[in-house]
């Protein structure tokens, strides 16, 4: 194909949501309601961890930053396929493509990132508790919050720059939004580095913390089983056990779409998988942090009672 041919593509053009043009209302309802409820939860954390000094604490540092993490996560797609169900549009610009292939990126690696250092925060806590103090020192938690922002972009730079040289030879991408798997699908280009690239540097920033968590919960049940109360053991489970499960959805599916090799990608499963971390997963969060966390609802209780004093 010449070269000519090859530098056409101006725009792609979105299809995952296409297979469901009889339920387009009732998806873009469902999404700007989903929408709506991970905005204001997130927000809600954000607001009590800075109202409350009680919350001024390593674990709820994180919280925040976790939080306001899912706000931009969630923003990067969501906003743009409302738009294009109600406009009844699916093309995106090339640059705008390559733009929230970046912000993808980098949101998804600092989410999986903070799940990993808020798993570390519990363990020294439960494991470490006379350390906890002089390693987690708030000097020491944002210097690695600020780190983790640099590799994170970093990252998600490499993978854009990697794109914005390739040529495309179609513009109908099989997804949502514009995602790794599915641009390489359509590049004329050599993509062996791009592959690369994504099962290596990749593959670091994405299996590394999940093993650290892994260590990490093995230890605090280890701990944890130590305890001589039940309703205690109990408690530290069950707060475990819905991190975990976040952890293992979170991971789960993210690695089913970026470890599959390109020949076996599956547009539907892609899909579906994808809505799922960008999507269920960080509208759960709030509920799941926070909602079930005494600390967190009598610092809420506490603002609200405030607020309407203040408005009185």
């Amino acid at each position: 194909m010449e070269t000519g041919n090859l530098t056409v593509i101006k725009e792609f053009v979105l299809l995952g949501l296409s297979g469901l043009a009889e339920q387009q209302q009732f998806l873009s309802v469902l999404l700007l309601c989903m929408y709506l409820i991970t905005i204001s939860g997130n927000m809600l954390i954000i607001l009590v961890v800075g109202f409350a000094c009680h919350l001024h604490l390593p674990m709820y540092f994180f919280l925040s930053n976790l939080a306001f993490v899912d706000i931009c996560f969630t923003s990067t797609t969501i906003p743009q396929m409302i738009v294009n169900i109600l406009t009844d549009t699916q093309t995106i610009s090339f640059v705008g493509c390559l733009s929230q292939l970046f912000f993808f990126i980098s949101f998804v690696n600092m989410d999986s990132l903070l799940l990993c250092v808020m798993a570390y925060d519990r363990y020294v806590a439960i494991c470490r508790p006379l350390h906890y103090t002089a390693i987690m020192n708030l000097h020491f938690c944002v210097q690695l919050v600020a780190g983790l922002w640099i590799v994170t972009y970093l990252h998600a730079l490499l993978h854009a720059l990697l794109m914005s040289h390739l040529y495309f030879c179609a513009s109908n991408i099989h997804h949502f939004f514009c995602d790794l798997n599915p641009l390489l699908e359509l590049s004329c280009s050599d993509i062996s580095l791009n592959v690369m690239v994504i099962f290596t540097v990749g593959g670091l920033l994405a299996l590394t913390p999940f093993i650290c968590i892994l260590i990490s919960y093995g230890l605090i049940f280890s701990t944890i089983l130590r305890i001589t109360s039940t309703q205690g053991k109990q408690r530290a489970f069950s707060t475990c056990c819905c991190h975990l499960s976040v952890v293992v959805l979170f991971y789960g599916t993210a690695c089913a779409v970026y470890f599959s090799p390109s020949s076996s990608f599956i547009p539907e499963s892609n899909t579906l998988l994808a809505i799922m971390y960008t999507v269920v997963t960080p509208m759960l969060n709030p509920f799941i942090y926070s909602l079930r966390n005494s600390d967190m609802k009598r610092a809420l209780q506490k603002m609200l009672c405030k607020s309407v004093h203040f408005q009185q």
